[in-house]
């Protein structure tokens, strides 16, 4: 591992700990490092308590190791977006800052009302982690930020020689497939079917369902090397994994929900998706298809009606282009509309958040009434699957993504989730279709890079 800046770190330490503030946050500029390698070398002394995130363009990079705080809310309503928003701006104020200062990483769940799979007990509501070590790598540069929360530097000096000195864990065996179940299929299909028929009543206009995998597997799942198999097949997705306790929440997905720069936001719809064609004939033949298709233009023109009127609510000059792109990615493609717009004085990131969660796409519309339907006809619990995602830093500013494309990782297993959106015509076959489809690329990183 590149040697990092060991007695530059304990220094400035020893100096800011005399301050005496609830938290001490100190950043140095280092040599560069491939962020996995920081994120592997983490996993003895703090496995279960990592987290790895990479953007839309790989351009911007957060590993953050150990829990300097942890924000929770099992807040069910949306008191639980504002109730982080709080905790955050209260430790931000108390904190003493040298350099970038902290960053949180979490995200929420979907919807907390709907709770009771085993496997998502340690992702509640809302949780966020101040990383005791952060790595961050943006383009050509690196920083190391060490958040200190009544801490003792004895015991940081002991962390941080564990990090600087880390060693070869050895020969890694591969973890194959044994065990593949599609959970509760036949109930899936029968919940498009009732779908569909309440869209055609006119009771709704869309709602999405999801549906899951499980694969167990021989030896346990080596979570560096799935991400580093996401980060390699998976180019333009925004790369993420969450550790709590003994499972990990790992995915690679193409949708942002929002970001923030100062006033500065940017939003994109992303909604309606056919597969890649196997020439590029036959690629540009079905690109054209989606683009001309009336049920997948209907159910992308869902999204960007509702993001264009949830911005429109706290922002000024919202941007909206009149026509969707093609956003293709390694296995599917879709139909893709960015939007651009600058916030009202005092809205912050949470505030977006809670006004475009779920969106159509993932949701469905009006919203209140598909997330009910949802709650009643979907077979599975989504936990953290298709919420948000994503970081804050001290300043105000993030990004959080839609986590799709993802997967819960135990330690010899794993719950892959894909859903897809149903509308009036919806054909329940095409639609399961779609969904193995967006199994792909959490089963090509998990099964070890077969097509």
């Amino acid at each position: 591992m590149v040697t990092l800046y060991q007695n530059k770190v304990i220094d400035q330490l020893r100096d800011v700990l005399k301050k005496k503030q609830h938290m001490v946050s100190v950043t140095i500029k280092m040599e560069q490092i491939d962020p996995l390698d920081f994120f592997a070398a983490g996993e003895t002394l703090f496995h279960g308590q990592r987290f790895y995130w990479s953007d839309y363009f790989q351009e911007q990079t957060f590993v953050g190791l150990g829990h300097a705080h942890v924000i929770k809310s099992e807040e069910k309503t949306k008191k639980r977006f504002r109730e982080v928003e709080r905790e955050w701006k209260q430790i931000v104020e108390g904190a003493f800052i040298e350099g970038q200062g902290p960053l949180m990483f979490g995200g929420f769940a979907f919807d907390p009302l709907k709770r009771s799979d085993e496997h998502w007990s340690e992702y509640p509501a809302a949780q966020f982690v101040v990383p005791t070590f952060l790595l961050t790598k943006q383009r050509d540069d690196t920083w190391l930020t060490v958040n200190v929360v009544h801490e003792s530097l004895d015991r940081l000096e002991e962390m941080i020689d564990s990090l600087f000195h880390i060693r070869d864990e050895g020969e890694w065996h591969h973890a194959y497939v044994v065990k593949k179940e599609e959970v509760a299929r036949d109930q899936w299909i029968r919940a498009v079917h009732y779908a569909t028929d309440l869209i055609q009543n006119k009771a709704i206009e869309k709602v999405v369902l999801a549906r899951e995998l499980f694969l167990s597997f021989s030896h346990q799942v080596d979570r560096s090397h799935v991400l580093r198999a996401l980060r390699e097949q998976q180019p333009m997705s925004y790369i993420f994994a969450f550790e709590n306790g003994s499972t990990c929440f790992i995915g690679a997905s193409p949708e942002q929900l929002v970001r923030k720069n100062g006033r500065v936001c940017e939003t994109a719809c992303l909604a309606g998706s056919i597969r890649r064609g196997r020439t590029i004939k036959e690629d540009e033949e079905l690109g054209r298809w989606l683009l001309q298709d009336d049920k997948n233009r209907r159910e992308h023109a869902f999204v960007v009606d509702m993001i264009e009127r949830a911005m429109n609510e706290v922002c000024t000059e919202v941007v909206v282009p009149s026509e969707p792109t093609l956003l293709k990615m390694r296995h599917i493609q879709h139909l893709y509309t960015p939007v651009q717009a600058k916030t009202r004085e005092g809205i912050s990131i949470f505030s977006l958040v809670e006004r475009l969660h779920p969106t159509p796409a993932l949701g469905g519309f009006p919203k209140e009434k598909a997330v009910q339907t949802i709650r009643e006809i979907e077979p599975l619990d989504r936990g953290w699957y298709a919420a948000p995602i994503g970081w804050v830093d001290a300043n105000g500013n993030g990004e959080f993504a839609v986590a799709i494309r993802s997967a819960l990782l135990g330690d010899n297993e794993a719950h892959l989730f894909a859903g897809c959106g149903i509308v009036a015509h919806s054909d329940p076959h095409s639609e399961y279709e779609e969904t193995n489809v967006k199994f792909k690329p959490m089963l090509l990183a998990l099964e070890g890079g077969r097509e």
